[in-house]
């Protein structure tokens, strides 16, 4: 063992095992190693350097190199979790100076055509690990995951093969009958997806509903920037049958709709699903009343579509449009949202009360 110090740290560096490295060959290896450090180089970082580097080595470091810049930690998981399922199986023993363009494309085939989104997801972060790779200087040629001018020769855009993925949704028409069902329904779970229906919100945003973000004198819910898809923040009008199902105020930093099984965490991604299991309505998801929402919005009622993509924080995609969107429309919302609690909740209503769409 060879103790040494660069920059003022300690580090021990091996010499090799007797007997196979002898005493002779041990201060012959020693003696190198103190001329690195005399010219200034560390001998461990680069007996690592000129170790081969796998994808996956390659991946991590990149991973944990970005971590700190990420401003929503579910970027690393999200990261992890498809290089995991897409590319280690294949990619990660390789070393990754070696990875060539059939490696890339045995990789992206067999979803490419299936799950376009997913696979041109997965080729940018192959992309990215490989350029990780070049910086470091453990790769020399160009990178096969590159699209333009590469690989867009070899496979389809993926915006030809791009499906619209449509979430199986309730008809319009049965939105009270359902709720009524609902209504009957107990636990932190039905609540949230009876609020989450009323108030046309994706499910992470209920879930992840602070007390903070609600103020009930003025009936509004302000879900902050970091929460929301678009990353800005979102206002919703809260009609009195959604207020109903938040439940006992609490302190400002309680969640709303906080998990039974885990005191401070939210309810999970499939407690609503399960829900609606429970329900006999194993066709329809959380969020396909979303699209229920937009249906009946769309059909039944004379609300401009500028007011009714306000009230889904749908982003406007026209430029020209958005350049000139200044207002989130808040108060034709709050007539929107009264209109739709009104009828979501018609079957709660008085025989002898009529709803007018």
């Amino acid at each position: 063992m060879l103790r040494y110090q660069v920059m003022g740290k300690r580090h021990d560096l091996g010499l090799g095992a007797y007997p196979e490295i002898s005493l002779a060959m041990a201060r012959d290896r020693a003696l190198e190693a103190r001329r690195m450090i005399h010219e200034g180089e560390d001998p461990i970082a680069k007996k690592r350097q000129s170790q081969p580097k796998t994808f996956k080595d390659a991946a991590l470091e990149l991973i944990e190199s970005k971590r700190p810049g990420w401003k929503n930690a579910k970027h690393a998981a999200q990261w992890t979790s498809t290089l995991e399922t897409y590319v280690f199986p294949a990619l990660g023993p390789m070393q990754v100076a070696r990875i060539e363009t059939a490696d890339v494309i045995g990789v992206l085939k067999p979803i490419w055509s299936g799950k376009p989104e997913t696979a041109n997801r997965v080729r940018q972060r192959i992309e990215a690990v490989l350029d990780y790779a070049s910086a470091l200087g453990i790769r020399s040629s160009d990178n096969p995951a590159r699209w333009r001018g590469h690989l867009d020769h070899l496979l389809p855009k993926p915006t030809k093969v791009k499906a619209v993925k449509h979430h199986p949704a309730l008809a319009h028409v049965e939105i009270a009958g359902f709720m009524d069902d609902l209504s009957n329904r107990t636990g932190v779970a039905a609540r949230a997806l009876a609020f989450t229906i009323l108030t046309a919100a994706r499910s992470g945003e209920t879930r992840g509903a602070t007390w903070a973000e609600i103020d009930l004198e003025v009936k509004l819910w302000t879900i902050p920037s970091e929460r929301m898809k678009a990353g800005k923040e979102h206002r919703v009008p809260l009609t009195k049958e959604a207020i109903a199902y938040l439940g006992p105020k609490r302190d400002n930093a309680a969640l709303i709709f906080e998990s039974e099984a885990k005191a401070g965490k939210p309810i999970s991604d499939m407690s609503m699903t399960a829900v609606l299991r429970r329900m006999g309505r194993d066709g329809i998801t959380v969020h396909g009343f979303r699209s229920t929402f937009r249906d009946w919005a769309g059909e039944t009622t004379g609300f401009p579509r500028e007011v009714i993509e306000a009230a889904l924080a749908h982003g406007i995609k026209n430029k020209s449009e958005a350049a000139y969107a200044r207002s989130d429309l808040f108060e034709k919302r709050r007539t929107l949202m009264i209109a739709w609690s009104t009828v979501a909740t018609a079957s709660n209503l008085a025989p002898n009360v009529v709803t007018l769409n």
